[in-house]
């Protein structure tokens, strides 16, 4: 009977240290919950990877110190195992193209040493940003790369374009703004292309000469039967940039229009015009031919495409919305 009232007493008793009292030992439970609770918010972080994409850009950050990578296809393969790692643990991830110029000029802004892990990992954080950038969805590292680098000529072909627009000005004629102008015709002709091309999957390239290079923007666009198309917003920006900038510079562009019709067993109808003095001409069906069956490089007649019908270019009903400057 003393034996348990004593251990009766003992265990009532709270223990002490001075006047403040000593938690117990923490429950198995409460660690259990913890770590569950930090692996949930590992998930609601996204994590950003560089990736250098080719030799070059490899080499130039090789001469950091810190860099220890050196040979790129392994590098590949270890990026590669990284974002495997990370989406398997269902971590959101982005893919951003690493440019070490970029890098460079970014951390002697910001008075960053380059050859350090922190300041990389600094500059990979924007990347997202720059627009040169994708969201990792499992592609292996063979495919991600072009995906990657196409963005990115993509992005600088859309800034370049906006760029030269903007610094057109007006008209002295009429006071319009020219870059403005040639963006909503350009916008207007895309309206009536698709329209005229009915329903199917749609596949458009604008080519147009501008600083002593050909700047190509493709648009791919679904438009089932009897719906609208639906125009991606950064795909369609870019394709009328684009466009814009030829009408606007006059320059002689040309745009092809590829469509698959609803269903199987039909051919793919190919479609071309040339932009003359800022306006769409249709190219004869013999010019789609032509511009289709040669090669641009040697000029030696191609094999057509089987499965594909050549046919001219059908004229467009244009509201008088143009710009002539």
């Amino acid at each position: 009977m003393a034996h348990t009232e004593r251990d009766q007493h003992r265990t009532g008793q709270r223990r002490r240290t001075g006047d403040t009292e000593r938690p117990g030992p923490a429950r198995p439970g409460h660690r259990r919950t913890a770590r569950t609770t930090r692996r949930g918010l590992r998930r609601e972080v996204p994590s950003t990877v560089g990736l250098l994409a080719d030799e070059q850009d490899f080499t130039a950050m090789r001469r950091y110190r810190t860099f220890t990578f050196d040979d790129h296809a392994a590098y590949l393969r270890q990026i590669d195992g990284l974002l495997t790692s990370l989406a398997s643990r269902g971590v959101h991830i982005t893919v951003g193209l690493f440019d070490p110029e970029e890098f460079a000029e970014y951390c002697a802004e910001r008075g960053l040493d380059p050859d350090s892990a922190a300041s990389r990992s600094r500059f990979t954080a924007t990347l997202p940003g720059s627009g040169a950038a994708v969201a990792y969805e499992g592609r292996p590292i063979d495919r991600l790369v072009p995906l990657l680098v196409s963005t990115a000529v993509r992005r600088a072909t859309w800034e370049y374009a906006t760029t030269v627009l903007a610094g057109l000005g007006e008209c002295a004629d009429c006071g319009q703004d020219i870059g403005r102008a040639a963006f909503d015709r350009a916008s207007h002709i895309l309206e009536r292309l698709l329209e005229a091309a009915g329903p199917g999957t749609h596949h458009l390239v604008s080519s147009v000469p501008a600083a002593g290079e050909q700047l190509l923007a493709v648009l791919h666009i679904d438009s089932p039967e009897g719906a609208p198309a639906l125009l991606g917003s950064s795909e369609g920006a870019e394709f009328v940039s684009v466009l814009a900038l030829g009408i606007a510079l006059e320059s002689q562009g040309g745009i092809v229009l590829r469509t698959t019709g609803p269903g199987t067993g039909t051919p793919d109808r190919l479609h071309g015009w040339r932009l003359d003095r800022g306006e769409p001409v249709p190219l004869t069906e013999a010019e789609v031919f032509n511009a289709y069956c040669t090669d641009a490089d040697t000029g030696e007649p191609l094999s057509p495409e089987p499965g594909v019908e050549y046919r001219a270019g059908f004229g467009l009903r244009l509201d008088d919305t143009g710009t002539h400057h």
